[in-house]
């Protein structure tokens, strides 16, 4: 016999209440990376009493968990009992190609949940509630604490690293002579590049912190012949007369008058024909479901920024000397906004 239809409210009404139930979820899949259950089982299917053994945890609870994430397609159980990887799962391994595990282990951690429970504090004001409720910046918070501070950056590497191939693949580089990545971190966008335009030259510009491990990652790129180490900050100074100018989900941290400076130091330094690149979430108009919504609501709460859409961006560069010419879409949700001087 078969389950009587939903009437359309009925469906709307589960339908929202399986959205609240979206923390449970964030929790779940926070313990499993925790427990490291998609390594455990990286050999072949197990049995719910052995992944537990393993993972020095209740037979019974760790059965639960796994037919809870199973029912979402992470985690699926055989016929025989035993519980293997999908697709969602590998992507919890810690050595999975574009690993979620991070990401994962962020959003389930307990000073993140703390967070997120004042962003009524942060819509009703309009300011990021963080530098009350943690006496402190957000920045200088993940400085104070260390362990949170790697579950974050390792969390951020997890949204990043997949952006990478895309927006190296969505762009040709190589009619520019000198490349700056400006707040590029490791460097590992920048290494892309290179390795794609291989008569260019690149310069990875951040602060000391930022870039500790970037001379690893550029030689294993076979590009540190063509690629240097510069630190600074972009608020005060950034390395003159490059002919494009790279900022990766950097502006979108900062306010406006912070943004501005950043915009007004590549604009004195950039030839005259180069071109910058503004690589972000552009947010569609209107309703859409994107990520970029999303990481929008996070930016309020931690920094009082904010993304933007095409319009917006178009004011912003042009407030500083630069005029939009394109955005170039990629596979991933990020997009590449070009601009010129003028």
């Amino acid at each position: 016999m078969s389950a009587p239809a939903y009437t359309r409210d009925q469906a709307a009404t589960f339908a929202l209440l399986d959205l609240t139930q979206g923390s449970v979820i964030t929790q779940a899949l926070y313990v499993a990376a925790r427990l490291s259950i998609a390594d455990i089982l990286s050999d072949g299917p197990l049995a719910a009493a052995e992944i537990a053994k393993r993972a020095d945890a209740n037979p019974e609870a760790v059965y639960r968990l796994l037919r809870l994430l199973s029912g979402y397609s992470v985690f699926a159980e055989g016929e025989d009992g035993r519980f293997g990887l999908t697709p969602m799962a590998s992507a919890l391994r810690d050595d999975a190609p574009d690993s979620m595990r991070g990401i994962a282990l962020l959003m389930g951690h307990p000073l993140f949940r703390e967070d997120w429970g004042h962003l009524l504090t942060s819509v009703r004001t309009g300011e990021p509630s963080l530098p009350t409720l943690r006496g402190m910046g957000a920045f200088e918070f993940l400085m104070a604490n260390p362990e949170y501070r790697i579950a974050f950056f390792q969390g951020m590497g997890n949204l990043s690293a997949p952006e990478t191939d895309p927006v190296v693949a969505a762009y040709d580089f190589s009619r520019f002579r000198t490349i700056v990545d400006l707040g590029g971190g490791r460097g590992a966008l920048l290494a892309g590049i290179l390795n794609r335009a291989n008569a260019s030259t690149g310069i990875l510009f951040d602060h000391p912190q930022a870039t500790a491990d970037a001379a690893d990652v550029i030689k294993a790129a076979g590009v540190a012949g063509r690629c240097t180490i510069e630190n600074g900050s972009y608020f005060e100074t950034v390395p003159a007369g490059a002919d494009a100018y790279l900022l990766k989900h950097t502006l979108h941290d900062f306010s406006e008058p912070q943004i501005r400076a950043v915009l007004k130091n590549v604009r004195n330094a950039i030839n005259p024909s180069g071109a910058l690149f503004v690589i972000e979430y552009v947010l569609p108009e209107g309703n859409e479901r994107h990520i970029g919504n999303i990481i929008d609501m996070w930016l309020l709460l931690m920094l009082g920024a904010k993304e933007r859409t095409r319009q917006q961006y178009a004011d912003l560069l042009a407030s500083e000397g630069f005029r939009l010419t394109s955005i170039i879409p990629t596979t991933s949700p990020v997009s590449i906004i070009q601009a010129e001087p003028v």
